[in-house]
């Protein structure tokens, strides 16, 4: 006999497309996790990075299977946790070569499996580590800047205020482009890649940004205000093209979250995407422009 119990409704989370109170307590779980970690011991806060890391990894190891691509988890998960702490121990010289030298025993890795499928496997190994842990690594490059100036009247170093400003100016593109697209959303910005992106949420995250780059580099990092407004400028940019990677690669991949890992948010990666791409031009301006 057939069953007359009707099927469960699907929630409707509106034009958003996410469970607003789960996405914002798990944000504010993950902040303040971080915050924790960058004022208790700020070596701490490399722990977070490296668990992301893993965590991305195995999200992408799962997600590409859906092609048929298979990528090795634990070389990739442990070269990258590695790379994350020799960027913030050594420096720049020692997170390439660690990208080298991890990238050559991905490859001597796979040669185990034969000749079946090892271009595309070797292909897909090398993006994840270029994308994940390489650029996840410019983190731990930010917050190993010396130094200690008095930003709103606090005395932190160098390296913690960099990483509180990556982290906020990326974040407020992924608000002020939430709140705008959900007010005014009207023109859609790449419909085929990211239906929910507009060009009016494009538009608040970048006034988002610029504002928060502009507040954080005069009165955190006391820096001149034409360096926060360039900064907010390249988050936006970089902020909204790694958000529209991502949603490229999970098209392709035929998948709609990374993974359910995060309550409200989907996957890790599902966040992370925006942070990795900010992270390297932020490290490279901040640097050369302000520490």
């Amino acid at each position: 006999a057939m069953s007359t119990t009707p099927a469960p409704a699907q929630k409707d989370h509106g034009r958003a497309g996410r469970d607003l109170p789960a996405a914002v307590g798990s944000a504010v779980v993950l902040l303040g996790a971080i915050a924790a970690s960058l004022l208790l011991w700020k070596t701490a806060f490399m722990f977070i990075v490296a668990a992301a890391v893993v965590v991305a990894v195995w999200e992408l190891h799962k997600g590409l299977l859906n092609q048929d691509i298979d990528i090795p988890e634990q070389p990739l998960m442990a070269g990258g946790a590695l790379m994350v702490f020799l960027a913030y121990f050594f420096g720049a010289p020692a997170l390439v070569t660690a990208t080298g030298v991890t990238a050559l025993v991905i490859m001597l890795w796979l040669l185990r499996r034969g000749v079946d499928g090892y271009v595309k496997n070797a292909t897909a190994s090398v993006f994840t580590l270029i994308y994940v842990p390489f650029l996840g690594s410019f983190v731990a490059l930010l917050l190993a800047e010396g130094g200690s100036t008095p930003g709103f009247g606090i005395d932190l170093d160098d390296g913690i205020k960099g990483v509180v400003t990556f982290i906020l100016v990326t974040v407020s593109s992924d608000i002020g482009g939430y709140a705008a697209g959900v007010l005014f959303g009207r023109h859609p910005m790449a419909p085929v890649i990211s239906p929910k992106k507009s060009w009016e949420g494009f538009a608040g995250s970048a006034i988002a940004c610029v504002l928060v780059g502009w507040a954080l580099v005069v009165y955190l990092l006391d820096g001149p205000w034409w360096v926060g407004v360039v900064l907010g400028l390249i988050a936006v940019v970089m902020a909204t093209l790694g958000d529209l990677c991502e949603s490229v690669i999970k098209r392709d991949l035929g998948i709609k979250d990374m993974s359910q890992i995060v309550p409200g948010h989907g996957g890790l990666m599902d966040r992370l995407d925006s942070l990795l791409a900010t992270a390297a031009p932020i490290w490279l301006l901040l640097h050369t422009l302000v520490f």
